[in-house]
């Protein structure tokens, strides 16, 4: 039976000012989202995982480091990268830009996934390397397995593997080291028992996540 844990990663200072990251910033953790890796790595060490999959930007494999100083070995998957924004990334937001993200966003519920914020990467592309990375799960060897992506991307890549649209993106909500957990069936199908899970935080760190 192969199992999946999902997370997103721990908070930056980019996080923290609103500031658009995206697949072009390749920002590091703050000591508050070493923190929040740090209490998940306490509750999840005993976990026998095979393999660390990251993202190929440094937040995410920052936020799991703990387990990869376990010699767990450890892979970087640009697929599970977080989304492009274009022009907006390492940008703080405007009212122009936001108002720009919200209508693209809410396209992307109404069927218009080609959509590009800043001109950047459209839902569309985005769920199309999502796939590529979710179909090459059940192949591999390892039966447990530690992935870590960002946001937007985990949205698109837990949707997806529930075997929904990519237009569905927009029903889940994430935070800093939320994690999810799925079990792949016999009929092919992932199946999910943590969503967006956070108990391996204090309550602190719970109202600090972004």
């Amino acid at each position: 039976m192969k199992t999946v844990y999902i997370l997103r990663h721990g908070q930056t200072d980019f996080n923290l000012k609103g500031i658009v990251q995206g697949s072009g910033v390749d920002s590091s953790l703050n000591d508050f989202g070493r923190e929040q890796g740090a209490y998940l790595f306490e509750k999840y060490r005993e976990v026998p995982f095979q393999v660390v999959l990251t993202s190929a930007l440094r937040r995410t494999w920052e936020t799991v480091s703990g387990f990869i100083d376990l010699d767990i070995p450890w892979e970087k998957h640009p697929e599970i990268n977080e989304m492009s924004w274009g022009s907006h990334e390492g940008k703080k937001g405007t009212p122009e830009s936001i108002e720009e993200y919200r209508r693209i966003k809410d396209g992307w519920s109404e069927g218009e996934i080609d959509g590009r914020i800043g001109g950047g990467e459209s839902a569309r592309e985005m769920g199309q390397r999502l796939q590529t990375f979710i179909d090459h799960l059940p192949d591999r060897e390892e039966d447990l397995i530690l992935v870590c992506s960002h946001g937007r991307a985990m949205c698109g890549l837990v949707t997806l593997m529930m075997g929904k649209p990519i237009d569905l993106m927009n029903e889940l909500r994430h935070s800093n080291t939320g994690l999810w957990r799925a079990t792949l069936k016999a009929d092919g199908f992932w199946e999910f028992d943590l969503m967006n899970d956070r108990t391996h935080l204090p309550e602190a760190l719970i109202s600090g996540s972004w």
